[in-house]
């Protein structure tokens, strides 16, 4: 084989360089017009607002609860994290608003802790029980949260680290928490699942793990606990009194010498917290192949040409006001380029080829009302994607599709149809961020939490609804001949369709700053690349989605 010589190879580079500037987006705005500068203060006030209360709800349950731990001599909750953490190595959270205002008390994050952290050089899923919140007792909300976790690591193959002090189900929320297919069981059969599947499994008991909990670090693959201060009994010694007669305390009934030198229920004392976290970082450093590897970007990763701050500028917090998605996509993707698809065809929609963070990604944005061109387009392009096994990226600004006798006549159901059927057997992860409204149908057929996105985030401004307000208002005003009942109605749905209000509730994986989409979304382009890992009996490599392999580890 004959070398090609310099002078083609520097032409063939010319070529290539050339091509990836004929796709770098312009930027045809003014950050100095009077409408920017509007919009980029309404969006700064609403970051601004959504991060007070995010740093609120990063204090826990309160002065009085973290007094107690630290009179413990405990660390607490976000301490733990932290320890646990490489140093100087981000954590991407999960929606640290669940349960906002839904509950007549004051559950802050839900009462737990998730999310994607770097520990000993690996990323893993990480669960943290919150004892400042109600002892760390798991609401509907909570449970909700934790299994979602558990999806992610699932989905991505990351092993799962479960820093534990809980006091189980709260009881008077037992009913939407114990017996159906999502509640409590769940969990466990969760980490039997991933068990089985080569994603390891580990847990530190911290504090108490009483009833349910008990079984979070029995499940585990191997875990830890705390000395004079860990505890896992299935039931308290009050209930041991009632049940049996027989009085025992917390720490000949379920402690951790008890545990580790005769039950067999854990593998490792921990003299304190900072010890159990040191012991766990090992563990994690000790895992092999286990749970897959992560895979460097294909190429290198270059900054977009323009500041990620005039997003805010750019959408606002208005939805009635009109952007483009380029002008978005261009503060996100490496270069400011995009390769654009069909960009004649269908221009209520943009598709196109980019890379964030060096890895390459498929992006179907919104410019409009979704039309049968507009998502026949989109059906085409989420097919070549799949084929090609690119990723998706969904940047969310629609009020749906076209309605009327004109477009119905056209085959607007059918073609809308095809693009949701496009979005749902798409065989490659999807990714989903909402940056202004997500409405009626076009919710699903931009990928919305039904169809079930590796990860869905919201701006702060980004509203999720049947229909857009404007809509609403005529409908209500059609059906309703009570005008305070049309009125009060209204405002309660403008309510339901806010953001905080949406992660409350976990429809979404958090609201984050529109300054952070690159970041975020790299990392998860990032986890959607992991290869593979070997099933630990065999060698055969796993389905972390599919049918397990074995019985992952028993505790003996």
């Amino acid at each position: 084989m004959r070398l090609a010589s310099p002078s083609f190879q520097a032409f063939r580079r010319g070529l290539i360089h050339g091509s990836r500037r004929a796709y770098v987006l312009p930027s045809l705005i003014s950050p100095s017009a009077p409408e920017f500068v509007a919009k980029a203060q309404a969006m700064s006030a609403l970051v601004a607002d959504i991060d007070a209360k995010m740093a609120a709800v990063r204090q826990g349950g309160g002065a009085k609860a973290v007094e107690r731990m630290r009179k413990s001599g405990k660390k607490l909750p976000r301490e733990r994290l932290a320890a646990l953490l490489d140093p100087h190595t981000p954590f991407l959270e999960f929606s640290q608003l669940a349960a906002h205002d839904v509950y007549p008390d004051n559950v802050p994050c839900a009462g737990i802790i998730t999310g994607i952290g770097r520990i000993s050089g690996r990323e893993c899923v990480i669960v943290v029980n919150d004892a400042t919140v109600k002892g760390g007792s798991y609401y509907p909300l909570t449970v909700k949260k934790h299994l979602r976790a558990q999806e992610i690591a699932r989905e991505h193959g990351l092993p799962c680290v479960y820093v534990v002090e809980s006091g189980g189900a709260a009881l008077p929320h037992q009913a939407n928490v114990f017996p159906d297919k999502e509640h409590f069981g769940r969990i466990f059969y969760n980490m039997a699942q991933m068990s089985a599947l080569s994603i390891p499994q580990i847990a530190i008991v911290h504090g108490i793990s009483v009833a349910g909990g008990a079984y979070v670090p029995a499940m585990a693959d191997e875990n830890i606990i705390v000395r004079e201060q860990g505890r896992i009994f299935l039931a308290g010694p009050p209930l041991v009194k009632a049940a049996t007669g027989e009085e025992v305390d917390e720490e000949t009934l379920g402690g951790g010498q008890m545990h580790s030198s005769e039950s067999g229920v854990t593998d490792h004392l921990a003299r304190d917290d900072e010890h159990a976290i040191a012991i766990a970082r090992g563990i994690v450093g000790d895992l092999g192949k286990a749970g897959g590897q992560e895979v460097p970007p294909p190429s290198v990763p270059e900054d977009p040409l323009y500041p990620a701050s005039e997003l805010h500028g750019i959408v606002g917090t208005d939805l009635r006001q009109a952007f483009d998605m380029r002008d978005v996509i261009a503060r996100v993707v490496d270069g400011s380029r995009f390769r654009e698809f069909k960009k004649e065809y269908g221009q209520t929609i943009a598709t196109g080829f980019a890379h964030i963070h060096g890895y390459p990604v498929g992006i179907v944005a919104n410019n409009g009302i979704l039309f049968s061109q507009s998502a026949l387009k989109a059906t085409h392009f989420i097919q070549l994607c799949s084929q090609r096994q690119i990723p998706l990226l969904f940047l969310v600004n629609v009020t749906g599709y076209m309605v009327g006798s004109k477009a119905e006549r056209g085959g607007i159901a059918k073609d809308g149809a095809k693009m949701v059927r496009a979005v749902a057997c798409a065989d490659v992860p999807k990714l989903t961020v909402i940056v202004g409204g997500s409405y009626g149908a076009g919710n699903y057929g931009m990928c919305g939490r039904a169809y079930s996105p590796r990860f869905l985030w919201m701006w702060p401004n980004a509203k999720v609804s049947v229909m857009g307000p404007g809509q609403l208002s005529q409908v209500m005003a059609t059906v309703s001949k009570d005008p305070t009942k049309h009125s009060n109605l209204k405002d309660e749905i403008e309510e339901q369709s806010t953001a905080l209000y949406a992660s409350a509730r976990l429809w979404d994986d958090g609201i984050i700053k529109p300054t952070d989409t690159r970041d975020t979304v790299g990392l998860a382009l990032s986890l959607a690349s992991r290869k593979r890992g070997t099933n630990a009996a065999g060698g055969v490599p796993t389905t972390w989605d599919g049918d397990s392999k074995g019985f992952g580890v028993f505790r003996m």
